[in-house]
């Protein structure tokens, strides 16, 4: 969560909702230094009030990538048997948790939100988001064989041992590359895609990131062309 000021009260709402509604889940609530607001005080405000939800201040995260991680190895440490990844802000939406987590709970290892499957949507974003994560899923396919509907996404589901599995690779992406360097990785799992409504404008992307993730693509492209394709 970053500069979530303005959308804290609504987000953590419908997320409350949700969890009265299932009856269970714990909430890890990652904050860094990208966040200049009051986030990390309402977090740690909701933390003390409802034990359901964790605030975690990570000073040491230096992008995107080493928040979610950090989120994940909280996660990983109290063995919580599903884990879910969602971004704040009601981007993603609370109530599609529950179609992330019953594949988990009825054996599959992966769940892969998607806004391009059926059932999928992309509302209130700008164009350009939605060409570079169309044409993110299309190149990344073509060149590493993948087969997803939806390779960039970022609202997904593991097991705890996947989970543990990924967290001992040093992961090559420095931003929002880093769920298609994921979703390739575990193309060898038992994975399903679910249909999720993505919502929002997203923030721009930088030339930085776009550099960022030619590099990882083609990283494991040349893996793949030389017979030394990596899995997890």
């Amino acid at each position: 969560m970053a500069n979530e000021e303005k959308d804290f009260s609504p987000f953590v709402n419908a997320l409350t909702v949700v969890l009265n509604e299932m009856q269970s889940g714990r909430v890890y609530l990652i904050v860094d230094n990208a966040s200049k607001d009051r986030t990390l005080h309402l977090c740690q405000d909701l933390a003390m009030q409802d034990n359901r939800f964790v605030a975690v201040w990570a000073p040491e995260s230096k992008n995107v990538v080493d928040a979610y991680l950090i989120g994940y190895r909280n996660a990983a440490t109290a063995k919580h048997e599903y884990i879910i990844e969602m971004d704040a802000g009601l981007s993603h939406d609370p109530k599609s948790l529950r179609h992330l987590l019953n594949p988990l709970v009825q054996g599959y290892d992966c769940t892969f939100g998607s806004r391009f499957t059926k059932g999928g949507a992309i509302l209130d974003t700008n164009l350009k988001r939605t060409v570079l994560s169309k044409g993110g899923t299309l190149l990344t396919n073509l060149l590493l064989g993948t087969k997803l509907k939806d390779m960039t996404s970022g609202y997904q589901g593991f097991r705890l041992e996947v989970v543990e599995r990924f967290l001992t690779y040093k992961l090559l992406s420095k931003a929002h590359f880093y769920q298609t360097e994921l979703r390739y990785l575990l193309r060898k799992t038992r994975y399903i895609e679910v249909p999720i409504h993505y919502r929002s404008p997203s923030p721009r992307v930088s030339k930085k990131a776009v550099k960022n993730a030619l590099h990882v693509l083609l990283y494991y492209f040349r893996k793949r062309i030389l017979f030394k394709s990596i899995s997890l």
